[in-house]
């Protein structure tokens, strides 16, 4: 929400009622700002007002930055018809104006960032920007060195004209590998591996700009980033 802005607008968002049911209860006098009693629905709210409604006191949350630790079957959506979102596993106020910083897919688990601050998500997302994301990728057939310094150099993707952005490969094992990517294209791990002749049968981020995945979370939990962690994605 951006300030200064209109009573009836402020008092939906917060008390997340209807914006119709609010402006007939602004009419007949429920809406207090800085203790005058407000009937006009367009009187202007400033960020640091008091607020009250039918004698409450609404809160302006600001800003707010979370990580969850994605399962398997969850959309990267506000809404969908098929699956479970991301946002149905969050138990917080006004999460209508938030949005998903980098998606993962619906069978992709491990770091989500969820915010409503969309230059701070812009910095995460903009490929400008080169902010590496990092993937435990299990794949179906043994990893090669060749294939290795594909990912590494960049590979050509299926219907596309140039070749990825470099990537960071580490093999772990025979089957297995951490894979760091600046770049968000339509399911690229999985296009990647497929271009050197490979499937992903498993994927988990860890690690997005420098945020790495509390291992304190167990899947599905999720909590607030701390200071330092937002200060991450503005001081790259």
């Amino acid at each position: 929400m951006k300030f200064p802005c209109r009573l009836d607008k402020f008092v939906s968002h917060v008390s997340e009622l209807p914006r119709s049911k609010v402006k007939i209860g602004i009419k007949k006098g429920l809406a207090v700002v800085n203790g005058d009693k407000i009937n006009k629905a367009d009187h202007t709210v400033q960020q640091d007002d008091l607020v009250e409604w039918e004698g409450s006191q609404l809160v302006y949350l600001g800003k707010r930055y979370y990580m969850l630790n994605k399962p398997t079957g969850y959309v990267c959506a506000n809404q969908d018809d098929l699956h479970p979102t991301v946002f149905e596993l969050l138990d917080e106020p006004n999460l209508k104006d938030f949005h998903v910083a980098g998606r993962l897919d619906l069978d992709t688990t491990g770091l989500v960032l969820i915010t409503n601050d969309g230059d701070w998500s812009h910095q995460i997302t903009s490929p400008k920007k080169q902010k590496y994301k990092t993937y435990l990728v299990e794949t179906q057939e043994a990893l090669t060195e060749e294939a290795l310094e594909q990912l590494r150099r960049g590979v050509a993707l299926h219907n596309e004209k140039n070749l990825t952005q470099p990537a960071i490969a580490e093999q772990l094992d025979k089957y297995s590998l951490r894979l760091s990517i600046c770049e968000g294209k339509y399911h690229q791990v999985k296009r990647m591996l497929a271009a050197v002749g490979n499937k992903v049968v498993e994927l988990h981020r860890e690690n997005v700009a420098g945020i790495e995945l509390d291992a304190q979370l167990a899947v599905g939990e999720y909590r607030l980033l701390s200071e330092d962690e937002v200060n991450i994605i503005n001081a790259r």
